[in-house]
C-alpha cells in the first residue's frame, strides 16, 4: 500500500482486533478551568525558526556552552527538563534540571575521522548527563539563570555514580558517569530520575554468549579511551539536585529507558513506569515493597494482549532460571528476560504521563516501520480499579497519529494545570520533510484541550527549527511558563560552510541546542489564569 494512503483508520488495523479507540476521559478530580474561547494554531513549517501560535512568546533561557558557574558550562543536546521551586510559596524561583542526551562530534569535539584522542572523548563525556541550575524571574518578569549560584553544577559522563544494589555490576559497585540521558521524572521527595536511553552508542553492548563487546554499535567509541563495561549503562539514575549526588537503580532494570514516571501510593510505596525506546520493545512497571524504596520491590513487564503485568523475578520463574544465573543477570539482560516471559513488543514506547484527572497512564508509541506504523499513537493503560499497583489493566488507543489528527511520531508529553495534554513530535531528521512525513514538515509542539469547543482536537502550537525536535516540556507550578528543550538544530549539517540551521543566534553562527521559556496570554487562558 502507498505510504501516503496510511491514515488513522488504516493505522488502527495494524494494531489488531480488540483494541478500542478512546477519547478524553471525564474529569474525576478538580482541575483549573480554562478561559480560552478558541485556539488559533499554526500550520506546519519548514522554516529555520521557533514559530509559536498567537498569544505565545519565548525567551532563550540557556544554550549549549553557556557558563552556569565559574567551572561549568551547559551541556549538549538538552532533553528532559524539571523545575522544582526552592520555596512552594514562590513559583518564580527554583532549580531547573536539564538532561543532555548525546553529542555530535562534529560540533562538540571537532572529530571528523580516525581514532579520537583522550581529550576529544573526555570533552564529549562532559557534554552529556545533566545540568543543575537555579533559575528565577528577573525584575522584568523574564526567566534567567542565576549565574554562579552555589546550586549550579554538572553531572556528566565522568561523574562517579554508585549502583543502588547489593551485588556489583560487571565487577564494580561504582560506574563512571551517566549518558544517553533522554527523558525522566521527579520523585515525591524532589529528586530527579534521569534515564539512560541509547547507551550502546557510547560503549557498545555485551555479547553475553562470548563475553565480548559488540563494538559496531559503539559509533562514538568512548571505550577506546575509557574501557568502561556496557553493563554500567542503561539504568534509571536518581540525582539529588541540591547536592548533585547520584545513584543508579538496578531494580528498575536495564534497557533504553526513555523515562521514569513515578506515582506514590497511599501507603508510601511507589510505582515507576518506564518504556524501552526501541522498535518492538516493552513497557515496564516497578512496584516497591517498602515506602519510598527504589531498590526493594518487583519489576513487571506489560502483556497488552492479556492486560497483565508479568513479574520479572528470577527465583520464581523456571524460564528465567534457564537463561540467567540470578536476578542481577536477569535485570542486566532485561530485554531478553521480558521476551521470554511474554512481554508485548510495542512501537517504541517513549514518554509516559499519568492523567491528573483520572489516573490513566498514557504511553507515547512513536512509530514502528517494521509494522508499517509510520505515524505512531498514544496508548492508554487503565489500571484495574484505578490502582497503580494493580497487576491487570485495560489497554486502548488514546490518540492515533496521521494526517487526520494532524501529528506524527508522538514523543514527550505533559499535562498542564487544566488537564490539557501537550505533545512533542519526533520525526527523525533523516526522514523529516520526506515521504510519508511531508505534510507534517518540521517537528512540532501540540496541545489537546480537555474541555471547550476544541476538546480532543490536536492543535499545533509551535514548530521547531531545522533538523530539531522539541523535548522535555515541563510546566512551572503556576502553569504560566512552559519550559521546553530545542534539541539538535542543524543536526544534518555536513560542514562549517553547509549548516542546515543557525538557530538560535542567527547569522552565520553555528546552531546550538537550548532551553526556552514559553509564556503568554494564550498559555494563561489555557491554565485558567
Amino acid at each position: 500500500m502507498p505510504l501516503k494512503s496510511i491514515n488513522r483508520r488504516t493505522f488502527l488495523e495494524f494494531l489488531g482486533k480488540g483494541v478500542a479507540v478512546s477519547s478524553l476521559a471525564p474529569t474525576l478530580i478538580p482541575l483549573a478551568t480554562s478561559y480560552y474561547k478558541e485556539l488559533t494554531g499554526i500550520a506546519p513549517s519548514r522554516e529555520d525558526e521557533l514559530k509559536l501560535a498567537k498569544g505565545l512568546n519565548f525567551d532563550v533561557l540557556v544554550k549549549w556552552e553557556d557558563p552556569i558557574s565559574k567551572k561549568d558550562k551547559f551541556g549538549f543536546n538538552n532533553d528532559f527538563t524539571a523545575f522544582i521551586p526552592l520555596d512552594k510559596a514562590n513559583p518564580d524561583d527554583g532549580i531547573l534540571w536539564v538532561n543532555h542526551e548525546y553529542v555530535d562530534p562534529f560540533f562538540v569535539s571537532n572529530h571528523v575521522e580516525g581514532e579520537k584522542t583522550k581529550k576529544q572523548v573526555e570533552k564529549e563525556m562532559y557534554n552529556v548527563g545533566g545540568s543543575i541550575m537555579r533559575v528565577k524571574k528577573n525584575d522584568e518578569g523574564k526567566w534567567e539563570v542565576v549565574k554562579n549560584d552555589p546550586l549550579n553544577k554538572r553531572v556528566h559522563g565522568m561523574t562517579k555514580i554508585p549502583f543502588n544494589w547489593d551485588q556489583p555490576i560487571a565487577g564494580k559497585k561504582v560506574a563512571m558517569g551517566t549518558l544517553g540521558n533522554c527523558s525522566g521524572g521527579i520523585t515525591p521527595w524532589n529528586t530527579i530520575l534521569t534515564c539512560e536511553e541509547n547507551y550502546d552508542m557510547f560503549y557498545g553492548e555485551r555479547d553475553f554468549k562470548s563475553g565480548k563487546r559488540i563494538e559496531k554499535k559503539a559509533f562514538l567509541a568512548w571505550h577506546t579511551q575509557h574501557d568502561n563495561p556496557p553493563e554500567h549503562y542503561g539504568w534509571v539514575v536518581e540525582v539529588d539536585p541540591q547536592t548533585g549526588k547520584a545513584q543508579k537503580h538496578v531494580a528498575l532494570g536495564r534497557c533504553a529507558h526513555e523515562c521514569a514516571t513515578m506515582k506514590e501510593l497511599p501507603d508510601g510505596r511507589v510505582v515507576v513506569y518506564s518504556g524501552d525506546d526501541s522498535v518492538n520493545q516493552c513497557l515496564y512497571k516497578f512496584i516497591s515493597s517498602e515506602p519510598g524504596s527504589l531498590a526493594k520491590g518487583t519489576l513487571y513487564v506489560a502483556n497488552t494482549r492479556l492486560g497483565k503485568w508479568l513479574p520479572i523475578v528470577h527465583e520464581e520463574n523456571k524460564i528465567l532460571q534457564k537463561f540467567f544465573k540470578d536476578q542481577t543477570d536477569t535485570l542486566i539482560q532485561l530485554r531478553k528476560a521480558a521476551k521470554y516471559l511474554g512481554g508485548t513488543p510495542l512501537d517504541r514506547p517513549e514518554d509516559i504521563e499519568i492523567d491528573p484527572a483520572n489516573g490513566n497512564v498514557l504511553v507515547s508509541l512513536t512509530n514502528n516501520s517494521t509494522k508499517k506504523n509510520y505515524f505512531g499513537s498514544i496508548l492508554k493503560i487503565e489500571e484495574t480499579d484505578g490502582k497503580h499497583d494493580a497487576l491487570t489493566f485495560k489497554p486502548s488507543i488514546y490518540l492515533a497519529g496521521g494526517e487526520e489528527t494532524g501529528f506524527a511520531c508522538p514523543d514527550n508529553m505533559a499535562f498542564d494545570k487544566a488537564g490539557n495534554l501537550w505533545i512533542t513530535s519526533d520525526i527523525s531528521g533523516s526522514l523529516m520533510n520526506k515521504e510519508p512525513y511531508i505534510p507534517f514538515k518540521n517537528n512540532g509542539l501540540f496541545v489537546v484541550p480537555r474541555t471547550g469547543p476544541q476538546a480532543g482536537k490536536v492543535i499545533q502550537m509551535a514548530s521547531a527549527p531545522s533538523d530539531a525536535e522539541f523535548t522535555g516540556p515541563f510546566f512551572a507550578p503556576d502553569g504560566k511558563t512552559l519550559f521546553l528543550s530545542v534539541q539538535h538544530p542543524g543536526e544534518y549539517s555536513t560542514g562549517p560552510n553547509d549548516l542546515t540551521s543557525h538557530w538560535p543566534d542567527g547569522g552565520d553562527n553555528i546552531p546550538r541546542s537550548a532551553v526556552v521559556a514559553i509564556t503568554g496570554e494564550t498559555l494563561d487562558a489555557l491554565q485558567g489564569s
